[in-house]
């Protein structure tokens, strides 16, 4: 149950994080009908619910305009590639990119943007804005500049989860290709794909089947409870 709070807590606590992925929260064993509870439990019926695990869902967020040219998106499968300050690389569909006092294209915490020829610099002394074509080519006026690189899993679930929209492929199983069928939308974010709504009303189902499975845990007690003491009087 500790884990499905935390879970939906994570989902809460980034929904406003541009491309970020929820957690999908399932039991691989379910016991139903063991005893009856309460009519407060909201429920005829005791539930066990034991295994938890959760899962990212990849299912793509909405996009919202927002005008800004340093703001990217992708339309398909692919990631943006980044690297972390230790020089690995890692991967997000949160695309609120700017550009920092060297030029570079970087990501909210400072990591660079990877393009086919590593980090993309733009040139600060050419007040032109830049454009990014769909399929990810970044120019300024007639200059090029890089091209944003796009890549995509076979096997996405296999990606690890660092926290704040990142993936990293430690799993050479994930299958990491270039996303040659993936655009890229500029000015553009995607919205996370979870719901405020929805995520609270999985915390009220959370809360109340771990009140139903405190009270199921009380009546076995007492049940136990009460065969040791007519077992311990002979009389």
């Amino acid at each position: 149950m500790d884990r499905w709070q935390e879970t939906i807590a994570e989902n809460l606590a980034s929904s406003s994080v541009p491309g970020f992925k929820k957690q999908d929260f399932s039991f691989s064993a379910v016991q139903a009908g063991l005893h009856p509870v309460p009519a407060s439990a909201g429920a005829s019926r005791a539930v066990l619910m034991s295994g938890g695990q959760a899962s990212t869902n990849f299912q793509p967020g909405e996009f919202r305009m927002t005008g800004v040219k340093t703001d990217l998106a992708v339309d398909g499968k692919g990631f943006f590639e980044v690297q972390l300050p230790n020089g690995a690389t890692a991967y997000t569909r949160d695309g609120e990119f700017h550009v920092d006092s060297q030029g570079q294209i970087v990501t909210k915490e400072g990591y660079r943007v990877l393009g086919d020829s590593g980090p993309i610099a733009l040139d600060l002394n050419n007040y032109t804005e830049p454009s990014v074509s769909t399929s990810g080519e970044i120019s300024q006026g007639v200059d090029i500049k890089g091209r944003i690189r796009l890549t995509e899993f076979g096997n996405p679930q296999l990606l690890n989860r660092m926290g704040g929209g990142y993936f990293t492929a430690e799993n050479p199983n994930a299958n990491a290709a270039p996303s040659t069928a993936s655009t890229v939308r500029q000015g553009a974010l995607e919205l996370a794909n979870t719901s405020v709504v929805m995520e609270m009303a999985n915390l009220m189902t959370a809360m109340r089947t771990f009140e139903a499975n405190q009270r199921m845990a009380q009546i076995h007690d007492d049940r136990i409870a009460k065969a040791i003491n007519d077992l311990g009087n002979i009389s």
